[in-house]
């Protein structure tokens, strides 16, 4: 794995929204197909032990995507991803929520919208991502969760994949 890949992840409480840059080694036709193929995000999405298993996906505006973070002793997480602007292969953007397995949303948990860009360097690709959260509370909500260690393995499940194809 190249060590002098990009990677950042910051919180600004201030506006309430994550900031993720990371960079892999990997053209961006590639990197562009793990974020928008159900088959490839099963692979990466979740953190180890942890499989994310999608149960409806259709990418395109105006779609959305029902998918489980699955735990080894069988938990089930249900999120949903509802797709509002996709410009192929640049960027994408998708409002995030908790849901049960039939995609109706869990109100008392928090949702956030998210905007995924991504930028060819030659052999590999810069994917900058914006997560917004409507309040403070929110934000610190997610994090309390666990969300920057969990998204971090995650991502570093996907340079695994990368680094092994």
């Amino acid at each position: 794995m190249n060590s002098n890949l990009t990677f950042d992840f910051t919180v600004n409480k201030e506006t309430n929204t994550v900031y993720v840059k990371k960079e892999f080694a990997a053209k961006p036709d590639l990197v562009w197909d793990a974020y928008t193929k159900p088959e490839l995000l099963d692979q990466w999405w979740a953190p180890k032990p942890w499989l994310s298993k999608t149960k409806s996906m259709e990418f395109k505006e105006g779609g959305r995507r029902l998918y489980a973070m699955c735990g080894p002793e069988g938990e089930e997480h249900w999120a949903l991803a509802d797709f509002i602007s996709i410009t192929p292969k640049t960027s994408f953007k998708f409002s995030d929520a908790f849901c049960d397995a039939a995609g109706n949303l869990n109100i008392d948990m928090p949702r956030s919208d998210w905007d995924v860009d991504f930028v060819d360097k030659g052999d590999s690709t810069l994917v900058n991502i914006t997560i917004k959260h409507k309040t403070l509370a929110d934000l610190e909500k997610i994090i309390s969760f666990g969300f920057k260690e969990g998204f971090t393995m995650a991502l570093n499940n996907l340079d695994e994949i990368f680094a092994n194809s």
